[in-house]
């Protein structure tokens, strides 16, 4: 049953007054047939927060509406979402939460259309509406459901800390709504058992999730988190392509002094603690021979890259050295000729030599401490130059950053890692033919990072540097 509120010219509503005229029209309307219906979408319709929306309904037959009364409300006829009389709009009783977000498509009222657009849509935009159209006498209403959601940000994967023999890897997203779907998948699309996801809701309603899993030295494949938004069949995924071994924990010492005790209890101390030593020895020998069998596959080529930082492309904030072999930040702007190789905004420099072929593999010796910023990487030779850039691959930058205290690889989005002290010496190895490239402590021996195959596309490719604070990077000195 529709109802309509009436007033009397003083402005007061008068319940018998209305009772009686809404009679008189059912009565009307019950003696002559309606000359129209109104039609408006059998299924909800679903909108984006901060998008528009336009609800569809129109007079069925087709008939011009533009000397009709059309009302768009939520609850009741007044204060109302938008309404059209006389030709034109009316905003007087128009709801706040409304007003300067709402449009009636003129353009389809010759043809009985009364569609309604909803600008820089909000949550509190969710529920039921009513489109009321009167004409004279006759009027009819249709009603439809707008549904309201939010597909947030690309997760963001870091690794946080050692968990149970492993490494607690946590996923992060917000600005969803509804709640959203997340799970962890291998590299074959397979989901991955986690810990339950914590959702919760912020000040805008909107949803926060969060999710970690762990990850073994034994289950280290390419692993990826994923957030779905089952009411927009949207979804957005990030992948961690590589952690590698040296971060995974090692055998804890006093696991190695409990077996000894328990070995002891069983009555055969020192025979089995003398075997035990021996075996714990070869074990950590045949460990050290097997990561420097590693190292050596890995990081040593036939032939070592030599190269040298172009001046034509450093900003105006780093310092070169006559030999092409040191970068520093610089307080002050240089003078220096504005010309197309030069990174105007970024604190980059690129190296003159590059590689479209074969494998090449040099190293970086960085200045560390706290406080102290740089990158290392490699860079596609056509890497804009000019205005505000981003580290990441989709702009063509693979590298990894000392951002003040810890280290990250700039993935999209970047990849944090749990290395506590910045590696002073860097070896880059980049592989053109599989179009990939790694990054090895070369101190240490020990990897820190690889993009996985592919990730580079087939052209000319450069070493690249970043120098922030205090930040300075020397070349395979």
């Amino acid at each position: 049953m529709k109802v309509l509120l009436f007033s009397d010219s003083s402005g007061f509503s008068s319940p018998l007054l209305g009772f009686s005229l809404y009679f008189i029209t059912f009565y009307v309307n019950k003696l002559e047939p309606a000359q129209f219906k109104v039609l408006g979408p059998d299924q909800p319709v679903t909108a984006v927060v901060d998008g528009e929306i336009v609800l569809l309904c129109h007079l069925n037959p087709r008939k011009n509406a533009e000397n009709m009364e059309v009302t768009w409300f939520r609850s009741q006829l007044s204060p109302f979402v938008h309404r059209y009389s006389a030709g034109k709009d009316e905003y007087g009783q128009q709801m706040p939460e409304y007003q300067g977000r709402t449009e009636l498509l003129r353009d389809g009222l010759p043809s009985g259309s009364v569609a309604l657009r909803i600008s820089r849509v909000r949550l509190s935009d969710e529920g039921q509406y009513s489109c009321f159209v009167q004409d004279g006498s006759n009027y009819e209403e249709a009603l439809l459901e707008l549904k309201v959601a939010a597909s947030g940000s690309a997760p963001h994967i870091s690794v946080e800390d050692y968990q149970d023999g492993g490494i607690r890897v946590v996923c992060r997203s917000a600005r969803w709504y509804p709640e959203p779907e997340v799970l962890w998948r291998d590299h074959r699309g397979q989901p991955l058992p986690s810990f339950s996801p914590t959702k919760t809701k912020v000040a805008s309603h909107l949803y926060e999730i969060q999710t970690s899993i762990i990850i073994t030295e034994d289950s280290n494949p390419n692993f990826s988190c994923l957030v779905r938004n089952t009411r927009l069949s949207q979804e957005k995924e990030s992948t961690l392509f590589y952690i590698s071994e040296p971060f995974f924990p090692k055998v804890n010492p006093w696991i190695v002094v409990t077996c000894v005790v328990l070995v002891a209890l069983a009555g055969s101390f020192g025979l089995s603690a003398y075997f035990f030593k021996i075996k714990e020895k070869q074990a950590v020998e045949l460990q050290r021979q097997a990561a420097e069998l590693r190292w050596r596959r890995l990081v040593v080529p036939i032939e070592e890259a030599k190269v040298t930082l172009d001046p034509n492309t450093a900003h105006r904030n780093l310092i070169l050295s006559k030999d092409g072999k040191h970068v520093s930040w610089a307080g002050t702007r240089q003078d220096l000729p504005d010309n197309l190789e030069r990174f105007d905004s970024d604190l980059s420099v690129l190296c003159c030599e590059g590689f479209a072929s074969g494998t090449h593999c040099w190293e970086v010796e960085a200045k560390v401490g706290g406080g102290i910023y740089w990158a290392v990487g490699v860079a596609r030779e056509s890497v804009g130059r000019k205005g505000k850039m981003s580290h990441k691959p989709e702009e063509g930058i693979w590298a990894v950053k000392w951002w003040g205290d810890h280290i990250k690889v700039l993935t999209s989005p970047e990849t944090l890692l749990p290395l506590k002290q910045a590696p002073s010496r860097i070896r880059v190895c980049l592989d053109c033919d599989q179009g990939q490239v790694a990054f090895f402590d070369a101190d240490a021996k020990a990897q820190i990072f690889t993009f996985p195959p592919g990730s580079i596309p087939g052209e000319k490719i450069r070493p690249w540097l970043w120098v922030g604070w205090q930040g300075k990077l020397s070349l395979d000195l």
